[in-house]
């Protein structure tokens, strides 16, 4: 398939460029500086891509992003990028759990195929999701969470996979064997084709970023208040 994949939930910037050509797929990558830089880079990265690639953006068949959770500015980047890129050329866009292309890059680099995906949420907090894989295919158990790291559960024989080790480690469970993964470019193309052909590619304009912690604004307001409350609180 011809696809354009790109993620900038994390710290990284993930992009990926497939052709289908003669019979055979041929896979075009870039990584670099995601977090505020991604804004500025991703749209050059992609087209210099796709130029390698020697695609057009009216050849793709879909223009697919990981959706979230993640960065808030990062999955607000990567959609309205998305969007512009697939309403231009008049293509279906595939938004992407982030927290399933980070399953799929462990079960590509580690072999999982019961795992726990990790991400790194900040303030704190990870997001997670249980995933299995069988028959070819993810399937998902349960919702989304945002929890603290030290209240992550995971079942017997499950792995962690994800980002959250290095901030986190010692607050993850013990003893279970951690893949480091992040929602990899190359993930969301191994995953496009299986999503594809169940009809999860939307038009443009309905295409939506993934938030699970939606009120962050609020959130730094209500410990800005606290903090303030905390300081005119009267000491004995």
């Amino acid at each position: 398939m011809n696809l354009l994949a790109f993620d900038t939930s994390t710290e990284t910037l993930s992009i990926g460029v497939s052709r289908s050509q003669a019979g055979q797929e041929r896979v075009w990558h870039h990584s670099g500086a995601g977090g505020a830089q991604a804004s500025a880079t991703l749209i050059p990265q992609a087209l210099a891509l796709l130029g390698q690639a020697g695609l057009a953006l009216r050849e793709l068949d879909a223009v697919v992003f990981g959706c979230g959770p993640g960065s808030f500015t990062g999955l607000r980047t990567a959609c309205s990028v998305a969007q512009g890129l697939a309403y231009g050329a008049g293509v279906p866009v595939l938004p992407v759990d982030t927290l399933l292309a980070v399953a799929e890059e462990a079960r590509h680099v580690g072999g999982a195929t019961d795992l726990l995906a990790l991400l790194d949420a900040r303030m704190d907090e990870v997001y997670s999701a249980d995933y299995r894989f069988s028959d070819g295919r993810w399937r998902q158990g349960g919702d989304f969470r945002l929890t603290p790291p030290q209240d992550i559960r995971v079942t017997p024989g499950q792995v962690l996979a994800g980002n959250a080790f290095a901030a986190y480690g010692a607050r993850l469970p013990a003893g279970v064997r951690q893949i480091e993964a992040l929602p990899t470019a190359s993930a969301l193309l191994r995953l496009a084709p299986g999503l594809l052909a169940e009809g999860q590619a939307v038009a443009p304009g309905l295409a939506l970023p993934r938030y699970i912690r939606d009120k962050v604004a609020k959130t730094t307001q209500e410990r800005a208040d606290e903090r303030l409350a905390a300081a005119l609180r009267p000491t004995e």
